[in-house]
């Protein structure tokens, strides 16, 4: 197990955790509220981002030539973070012996608490260990603040790791639509995420795919962004991981483990497109109930998840950060589609 506490004091500031890969959606703003989302991550586990957070700040106009390509942006940035990397990621129930200082909270937020400087202390020695978020239309989430804390304890946790098959049957994915038949907000960054890197991998070619579940969630965002398929050059895409036969053909979608962070191997010349477990899962094996007759009655949790009446739009942001940090953004047709999205201003790429 793990558990993290003040670097000051050695007061415990956490439960027993395990750790787990930084979901993609870990820092989604969803709509405007109202209320905030739910925590991106599953009770008794922590994730580490490995990039810097907070202040100082860089403007990009100051970096000079090479420097941003060695902080891992190949985008155009309004400014880029030189602070402490290393945030770590806890759900807002696994936190102990720490409490929000009102002095700290400054002027960020809406209907809560945002911002990347803390504004929780230790409560035995009132030292900033953590950053609580809970605004509109972000994750509930405390990150605490690297300089401050340490390990107290190491150790496997409560979660242990799971192999890939462990995964297909304990972890079955999550469905496109929420109850109240919008896309879910965890499917629009996971695709949003897999879109940068499908880019990055397409060198600008048009993409086939043949199965039709994945044509349903990425043809209409391919087909603004490259065109349709027969206009020029070609790629295939096709769905690859356990339970799945062997990739073949040019890229293949493929899922990341979520605790371990690792990526479904594939063989040369394929290429993986990295999409999140739990969407890649549902899309590869979730299928509709068959009808029944009329006769035998159909609870209402048991009829088939309907798409929303309305495309899926990725997550702007998701994507043009992910694709920011892309080697290929700096090739000019990719970096065309990026600037389009507006990535040094305060709106975001739409579909």
């Amino acid at each position: 197990m793990t558990v993290f506490g003040c670097r000051v004091c050695g007061a415990a500031l956490t439960v027993p955790v395990s750790e787990v890969a930084l979901p993609v959606h870990a820092h989604q703003k969803y709509g405007n509220g109202p209320g905030s989302l739910e925590p991106a991550l599953e009770s008794g586990t922590f994730a580490v981002d490995p990039l810097p957070s907070g202040p100082p700040w860089r403007p990009w106009e100051e970096l000079g030539t090479g420097e941003a390509e060695a902080l891992g942006w190949y985008g155009r940035r309004v400014r880029v973070s030189v602070g402490p990397p290393g945030r770590v990621l806890v759900g807002p129930g696994d936190v102990r012996g720490s409490v929000i200082d009102p002095a700290l909270v400054g002027e960020y937020g809406c209907c809560g608490l945002d911002g990347v400087e803390p504004n929780t202390v230790c409560v035995s020695c009132r030292t900033p260990v953590a950053t609580r978020i809970d605004d509109c239309g972000l994750r509930q989430a405390i990150w605490l603040y690297p300089p401050a804390i340490r390990v107290l304890e190491g150790g496997p946790g409560p979660h242990p790791v799971l192999d890939w098959s462990d995964l297909m049957d304990q972890r079955p994915g999550v469905p496109l639509s929420e109850p109240d038949g919008g896309w879910n907000p965890m499917w629009e960054a996971a695709v949003a995420s897999a879109l940068a890197h499908l880019l990055a991998a397409s060198g600008g070619d048009q993409i086939v795919i043949a199965d039709q579940r994945v044509a349903e969630v990425f043809r209409p965002m391919l087909d603004r962004l490259l065109g349709p398929p027969g206009a020029g050059p070609e790629r295939t895409l096709a769905l690859a991981g356990p339970g799945l036969p062997p990739a073949d053909g040019d890229l293949a979608l493929v899922p990341v483990h979520p605790q371990t962070g690792r990526v479904w191997p594939v063989a040369p010349p394929v290429r993986a497109v990295p999409l999140a477990w739990d969407a890649w899962r549902h899309l590869a094996f979730h299928r509709e109930p068959a009808p029944v007759g009329r006769s035998v009655p159909m609870l209402p949790e048991a009829l088939p998840a309907l798409l929303p009446s309305h495309r899926l739009m990725p997550d702007g942001r998701i994507f043009l950060d992910v694709l920011a940090r892309l080697p290929e953004a700096g090739q000019p047709w990719l970096r065309a589609i990026y600037e389009r999205g507006r990535p040094y201003h305060y709106s975001y790429f739409v579909f």
